[in-house]
């Protein structure tokens, strides 16, 4: 199996993760086949490809999230920094603090805008009103959404639009201080607009995060990312810098995928 090289040092002091011979099955059914890459230190890698090709399946193998479904088996490595998250010290619980997940829909739980924010700080055991406060604060700032609500905390999650819901629940995930971020077609059930608020915030939170993001949207994928995966079939076909990708792809499949002759 080809390891995908963007061209630099695969240490990893500039790698935040890295991926080796990644195998993922459904029972019998293989949907992940010998998947080599790398996340770059603050840097946006996007994931494209047709529906149903592993995208999003990938995804989730980087915080353990295919743990939850019944039949799935994983082979290979996944290194966070210099640790195998699929070694069997790992507590999972905490992985999933280091490695945060937006999903496509926004997913506030049924409580005001601070207790959103404040759940997981919570959880972990934080319990002084005043650093609750200071999280709350600093996590829907870098959120890019404090100043609309700042004078809505105690105002119930569900009653904000879906741009600031979705905006929310970055939020909520920055409140426990993850090193990696994912996020799954995070714009997709989003108006424009908001749409495009996101991906101006996507573009401040890679300096402090590494981001990895799943998206339909081909041309967001140049809007934002740094590198692009193309995955097809289960197989990572290309990864590269995204102006390589889309400008002079190696693999005649990602050109034709890319030209629109597919997909």
């Amino acid at each position: 199996m080809k390891y995908f090289d963007t061209g630099k040092s695969e240490k990893m002091n500039e790698n935040k993760m890295l991926i080796k011979d990644l195998d993922l099955y459904y029972g019998d059914n293989q949907a992940l086949k010998k998947i080599s890459m790398h996340l770059k230190k603050n840097a946006i890698t996007a994931f494209i490809g047709p529906s149903g090709c592993g995208k999003s399946t990938f995804l989730k193998t980087l915080n353990r999230m295919n743990d939850l479904i019944k039949g799935v088996r994983i082979e290979g490595n996944v290194f966070l920094d210099d640790k195998d998250i699929y070694g069997e010290d790992i507590d999972t619980t905490l992985l999933r603090k280091k490695v945060g997940m937006v999903f496509q829909q926004p997913n506030p739980f049924p409580m005001s805008v601070y207790d959103n924010v404040a759940y997981g700080p919570r959880i972990h055991g934080i319990k002084n009103k005043e650093k609750l406060d200071e999280i709350v604060e600093k996590s829907l700032c870098d959120a890019a959404i404090w100043d609309e609500v700042k004078d809505r905390l105690k105002k119930s999650a569900l009653s904000f639009s879906g741009g600031q819901q979705q905006r929310l629940c970055i939020a909520r995930t920055l409140a426990v201080e993850p090193d990696v971020l994912l996020m799954d077609e995070p714009t997709s059930a989003l108006d424009p607009i908001s749409t495009l608020k996101i991906e101006d915030l996507m573009e401040n939170l890679k300096k402090k995060y590494t981001v990895a993001i799943v998206t339909h949207n081909m041309q967001q994928a140049t809007r934002i990312s740094d590198f692009t995966a193309f995955f097809l079939l289960g197989e990572l076909i290309e990864f590269g810098t995204t102006d390589d990708i889309f400008t002079k792809p190696q693999n005649k499949k990602t050109e034709d995928y890319i030209t629109g002759r597919f997909g």
